[in-house]
């Protein structure tokens, strides 16, 4: 048993136990959702963990083609690491990764997977030659540590020639394609910068899925001029898309985004705690039960984050959703009204040795 002075608990110390506390009792509850932690150990046959990578992209709303500054949200790192920026190169980025997760499962015997995570920017906004080039990075990996490639993207940067090199690695390893829908609203995605439509979002998403790819659908919840039926109609509309996996978190302020100016001006609220979890039950419940929920929660560096300060943990997160959804008796799809199942299905992998 643990002992402690009153005066020896900070708040921040205390919320440190809680998130401990709730991977006890989340260990011990049902999950009520499909979370890609238990799905990825399934279907690789080991613990697997993503590397992030940065190739130095770009997207058409910073460049001029479609607007300037980027998503409102979006940081000058493009959502990503800003490796590339520091002078360390795609191989390095990798290889340092791939380390990294090999430390971290030495504990457990040293089986384990890699993801080689395409992060920052839009992936598939550039040459062919240039995506070939990037991709040839994993190469050396392939049949070892790198049991998938995940490759972000938006859905208005996706030719055909790109998909044809997403096919063909796919021929050799799980490849995965990233894409942001955000918001289920047109009028919304002008506003805050994204400058695609939810149209796009579906056609993208059905012209990678035919071509083996699996999809993962982006989606922000508390984005200003949304609400809570907002946030419900995305998780609409990312069941209806048939993508095979969702990510899900709360809107952040970063430092240096569009956003921030809006911060400073009152002219954005972020979301509590409390009140995320109850908007993100909604989204869980409306998502088609086989798609794998990726991420239910974000996180920034605190030297970047403006708002908002929430002093739980991700533990805390999952473990208040399982819990909210206990208490209303539902669960992943229960609300959801698409009958089609996600488009990517793969057979189960022998486990990974070494």
């Amino acid at each position: 048993m643990i002992y402690l002075r009153p005066e020896s608990i900070t708040t921040k110390r205390l919320m440190s136990l809680l998130g401990i506390l709730g991977v006890i009792i989340s260990g011990t509850m049902e999950l009520r959702f499909q979370p890609l932690g238990r799905w990825l150990e399934g279907h690789f046959g080991s613990p697997t963990y993503r590397v992030a990578l940065d190739a130095g992209s770009t997207c058409p709303n910073r460049d001029g083609s479609k607007g300037f500054g980027g998503c409102v949200y979006c940081d000058v790192e493009g959502s990503g690491t800003g490796a590339l920026r520091t002078g360390q190169d795609l191989s390095e980025q990798l290889e340092q990764g791939l380390k990294r997760v090999s430390r971290r499962q030495q504990h457990a015997g040293g089986a384990h997977g890699a993801i080689a995570y395409f992060q920052s920017y839009s992936n598939t906004y550039v040459e062919t030659a240039r995506l070939k080039e990037v991709l040839r990075v994993v190469e050396p990996h392939l049949g070892g540590q790198v049991v998938a490639v995940s490759v972000a993207s938006r859905p208005d940067t996706l030719p055909d020639e790109c998909l044809d090199i997403l096919e063909e690695l796919s021929q050799r390893v799980e490849v995965w394609l990233e894409l942001g829908l955000e918001a289920a609203d047109d009028d919304l995605l002008i506003k805050i910068g994204r400058m695609h439509t939810v149209d796009e979002f579906y056609e993208a998403s059905e012209r990678a899925a035919a071509r083996g790819i699996g999809v993962v659908g982006h989606a922000i919840l508390g984005l200003p001029g949304d609400d809570r039926e907002g946030a419900q109609r995305t998780a609409e509309v990312l069941a209806a898309s048939q993508v095979w996996g969702v990510k899900v978190h709360h809107l952040m302020v970063l430092k240096r985004t569009i956003l921030e100016g809006w911060w400073r001006q009152g002219d954005v609220e972020t979301l509590s705690p409390e009140v995320y979890v109850e908007w993100l039950a909604d989204f869980i419940e409306r998502l088609h039960p086989d798609q794998i929920v990726h991420r239910v929660t974000g996180e920034s560096p605190p030297e970047k984050l403006l708002a908002p300060h929430w002093e739980v943990s991700k533990n805390w997160v999952r473990e208040q959703l399982t819990r909210t959804l206990a208490l209303r008796g539902t669960e992943q799809g229960s609300k959801c009204t698409t009958k089609a199942p996600p488009l990517f299905a793969r057979e189960s992998r022998p486990p990974i040795r070494g």
